[in-house]
């Protein structure tokens, strides 16, 4: 009985237009856009305008240091003067210009002072500005340690002194530990996934109400099939879809855009919680639902209030602290934080059992108060 009713429900599933649609094809659509568009952020060159007016080798040598700069593209725009580049600033249509002045090797040598350069930044676009301002202030760093190098040597200090002289006090020791490639594409496509995963609720909440309007669910009560049959074979061929669903979405991020999956083992299980969780909440919608619009509307409410707050749309820790305290309560985030540390990190099963543990909590959850809520269902069904 149950597998009739599953083979059913999976003929009636692929019949329908939307399905495909909506499950992956939209998904699919949504992963290019946002990956097409967010992908290559961290690949963006930062550009730098400059004015050399000294043309010195100082100045000129100076510039080449910042052309060796991975991330920076100097430009100089000899067709503008400089009050027309300044007014471009003020005028917000360009972050930034450093202007090295005519004298400035001179000034160098004089010995008087220190030589000046000036850096123009547009104060609203610190993003641009600030790793400038922090290359600057690495070069004259440099600059100064030449310089006192070569004071010092003047007066006979040299070899093991000097090196004790510019030897700092204390160094900060980096260890990379994350040995995977980070970028959005390993934030969009899981959660675009996991995002998706919940529309399957709409599929069911149709079923469902369509059963009962046409009376096929009153004409089911007066066979002797039992509850749990029909509960069961409706609700098998759902989380069979989804797992299906998540697989070709998974697969896409990976063939299309070289994401990593990381371990196969522990993405099937957080998959596998997931679809119990999703359709578990889909078939107690399903049942308390009084009609398509109304099922529609809540599903609308969970998969997309979920996918907000819950850390789908974008990382969770950018969110303010008390709509990250909410979005712990929600499914989606549990889904979405075992599938990115998997992917970004390398997590496997061990790492992830609590998560796969919540999902199947709330999954399980929603299907005991599903079976609770069958006679009023079918109650309702007859009338």
């Amino acid at each position: 009985m149950i597998t009739s009713f599953t083979r059913k429900e999976i003929q009636l599933l692929l019949k329908e237009k939307g399905t495909f649609f909506w499950l992956i094809l939209m998904p699919v659509i949504f992963i290019v856009v946002f990956a097409s568009v967010f992908g290559n952020m961290g690949n963006s060159s930062i550009t730098l305008n400059y004015v050399d007016q000294d043309q010195s080798p100082a100045s000129k040598a100076i510039v080449a240091s910042l052309a060796k700069v991975q991330g920076f593209q100097l430009k100089e725009d000899i067709e503008r003067t400089l009050d027309q580049q300044i007014t471009s600033i003020r005028d917000g249509k360009q972050s930034s210009l450093l202007l090295i002045p005519q004298g400035f090797e001179a000034s160098m040598k004089s010995g008087k002072g220190s030589a000046e350069m000036t850096l123009y930044r547009d104060e609203n676009d610190n993003t641009s500005t600030a790793p400038i301002k922090a290359v600057l202030g690495r070069i004259v760093d440099e600059q100064r340690q030449v310089s006192t190098a070569e004071k010092l040597a003047a007066k006979g200090i040299q070899g093991k002194e000097m090196k004790q002289i510019f030897t700092p006090p204390f160094v900060v020791k980096e260890q990379m530990e994350n040995v995977v490639p980070v970028d959005m594409v390993s934030q969009v496509v899981p959660g675009y996934t996991v995002m998706f995963v919940f529309f399957i609720i709409i599929s069911m909440v149709r079923r469902f109400i369509r059963d009962k309007e046409s009376g096929m669910t009153a004409r089911l009560c007066s066979t002797p099939m039992k509850p749990l049959n029909y509960l069961v074979g409706m609700w098998v061929p759902y989380i069979i879809v989804v797992l299906f669903q998540s697989a070709v979405l998974l697969a896409f991020g990976h063939f299309v855009y070289g994401m990593q999956l990381g371990d196969v083992l522990a993405i099937a299980l957080v998959v596998a919680a997931l679809g119990i969780c999703v359709t578990g909440l889909g078939l107690f919608i399903s049942l308390i639902a009084k009609g398509e619009n109304q099922g529609l509307a809540i599903t609308q409410l969970i998969a997309l209030g979920g996918a907000m707050i819950g850390g789908l749309w974008f990382p969770h820790e950018m969110m303010p602290k008390f709509m990250q305290t909410i979005g712990q309560l929600l499914p989606q985030y549990w889904a979405q934080d075992a599938l990115k540390r998997i992917i970004s990190h390398g997590a496997h099963v061990q790492d992830v059992w609590l998560n796969a543990i919540i999902l199947l909590g709330i999954g399980i959850s929603a299907l005991v108060l599903a079976w609770v809520q069958y006679p009023r269902f079918m109650k309702q069904s007859i009338g």
